[in-house]
């Protein structure tokens, strides 16, 4: 299984009843599949993982597969306690998801080898290849990621704490230690604004939350970044994505309900984010539609 371009996140669109909206969940899918992504990351953290019940869960994994119609693999979140994570799984597997991203588990701060036990239990109960998710409180050593690295169904791992030293030891350790395909991934939100430092490193795929809400700026940026155009990119990152990660960076969870709300500046009525999360204030949304009527500027001139 290849994945390759810009991996699209989308978000999980409640209805006025408050519950997953089928329907426009997969017209936002196809949407974006129909726009270029390169696979489907259902379920995950802009899908507001942390707010899904097993049937929300079920639901959003199901319409994704559905409307993404193989054209390109869909991963859907795994996470939290390890029977929770387990279920999801489970789940995940039988409505025909071609891999895991394997978040944290949350509110516990564990040891190297107790992270590969949890990673190895939740691969086991599904048997989908799964890409970890290095971030918050799951912390790997380069010795616990070689490890995993050597187990068929770990195929993955995606960054999303930014330290370089570390994640330079993890990819040597690794690429020592098998030979067999794994991927390394940026995940770090609004990942763009990172991914010349992480090209530096050999590691050109990346999570592109703004694919949700602007394709066009982030395909814009991905062929002007694969291209070496630095003029391009400049200028995205500088008139789009910077000011982006700074109204981001005002409220806690933005990354998330930002995202939300771009999608519904762009026509598809998403509702909502669910608590603990808050939808950003009309300020905030106005000066989100300005970023992003900039951006579109810059990419579709």
């Amino acid at each position: 299984m290849r994945l390759d371009g810009v991996l699209f996140f989308p978000v999980t669109p409640f209805g006025p009843d408050g519950a997953v909206d089928s329907e426009m969940l997969a017209e936002h899918v196809a949407r974006g599949v129909a726009a270029g992504a390169g696979g489907v990351f259902a379920a995950c953290g802009t899908g507001e993982f942390n707010a899904l019940d097993l049937d929300d869960y079920t639901t959003a994994v199901t319409t994704s597969v559905v409307a993404t119609s193989g054209r390109v693999p869909v991963f859907a979140g795994a996470g939290g306690t390890l029977p929770a994570a387990k279920a999801v799984a489970r789940a995940a597997a039988a409505q025909g998801a071609d891999g895991l991203l394997l978040m944290p588990p949350y509110l516990v701060t564990a040891p190297a080898d107790g992270l590969v036990r949890y990673v190895l239990e939740v691969s086991e109960e599904s048997g989908l290849p799964v890409v970890i998710y290095q971030r918050g409180t799951a912390r790997f050593t380069p010795a616990a990621v070689a490890e995993l690295a050597r187990t068929p169904n770990v195929i993955g791992f995606k960054d999303g704490l930014g330290d370089f030293d570390l994640l330079q030891r993890i990819i040597l350790t690794v690429r020592r230690a098998t030979d067999r395909p794994f991927t390394f991934f940026n995940g770090l939100p609004t990942a763009e604004l990172t991914v010349p430092a992480y090209r530096g490193l050999g590691v050109s795929l990346y999570s592109s939350a703004a694919f949700a809400f602007v394709p066009e700026v982030a395909l814009a940026f991905h062929r002007a970044v694969t291209a070496g155009d630095e003029e391009l990119t400049r200028r995205l990152l500088t008139g789009f994505f910077m000011p982006l990660v700074e109204l981001r960076d005002l409220v806690p969870g933005y990354a998330v309900s930002l995202v939300k709300a771009g999608v519904r500046l762009r026509g598809l009525d998403v509702g909502g984010v669910r608590p603990p999360l808050l939808d950003p204030s009309p300020e905030h949304v106005a000066r989100l539609d300005e970023i992003i009527t900039a951006g579109l500027e810059t990419a579709v001139p």
